[in-house]
């Protein structure tokens, strides 16, 4: 069997598993019937994957691979906090459409264990809180601040795939309560400016992108001198 083949083979039988997996969320596959669906025996699937789990782990990573192939393609504003929006949304968004993937990358739980490919949206969202740190608009750590908004948005996505309902609003609501509690908005404060900012960035389409972005970025440098 040449490089080429092999590699082949090891795609096509994730391609299989991962077909299963999306028919019927949430429920078991059959090894069998993915070694059946690419045309070999067993013995090549345990040879490229060494056990279920290997091929789960698998499956898990591609579905990785599409989720973050569609947070590529995404349109970024610039401002960290309403890219976190837009990537809330985004993420919501996967999950609802690729529910048998969502619950294998987020859903099956195993206390001490987290899927490696889990650490690559992570960072994305790390490096998110990190910029609105550095711009102060954060009440608390950028890691606490990616963890909060993280664990809101997998549980208001894992509800909707339970219900097999979607709810905008929810979610929606669920979104400006974690941003809200990371940045502090809503809560009484000596900044008015800081308030503008993130009122600002909340509503960009009441102004528009660009004049948005043009005066986020002059709140911040009067923000910015305010304080110096």
């Amino acid at each position: 069997m040449t490089e080429t083949s092999t590699s082949d083979t090891r795609e096509r039988l994730i391609a299989a598993a991962a077909d299963l997996i999306a028919s019927a969320p949430g429920e078991d596959f059959s090894l069998r019937a993915v070694c059946d669906a690419v045309g070999v025996k067993m013995p090549t699937l345990y040879h490229f994957f060494g056990s279920k789990q290997g091929l789960i782990e698998a499956v898990i990573e591609h579905g990785f691979d599409l989720y973050l192939a569609e947070k590529k393609s995404m349109e970024w504003s610039g401002d960290p906090i309403q890219d976190i929006r837009a990537g809330w949304d985004a993420h919501v968004a996967f999950g609802l459409t690729n529910p048998g993937f969502y619950t294998l990358m987020y859903g099956k739980v195993r206390p001490g264990y987290s899927p490696e490919a889990q650490s690559r949206p992570s960072a994305i969202l790390l490096s998110l809180t990190e910029r609105a740190a550095e711009q102060g608009r954060l009440v608390v750590s950028p890691e606490q601040a990616a963890a909060h908004i993280l664990v809101t948005n997998i549980g208001v996505t894992l509800r909707q795939i339970i219900l097999a309902a979607p709810d905008p609003a929810l979610s929606a609501a669920v979104r400006e309560g974690a941003i809200a509690a990371i940045t502090g908005v809503g809560v009484p404060t000596n900044n008015p400016l800081a308030a503008a900012i993130e009122i600002a960035a909340a509503y960009p389409d009441i102004l528009g992108k660009s004049e948005t972005q043009l005066l986020v970025k002059w709140l911040r440098t009067l923000s910015t001198n305010q304080q110096s």
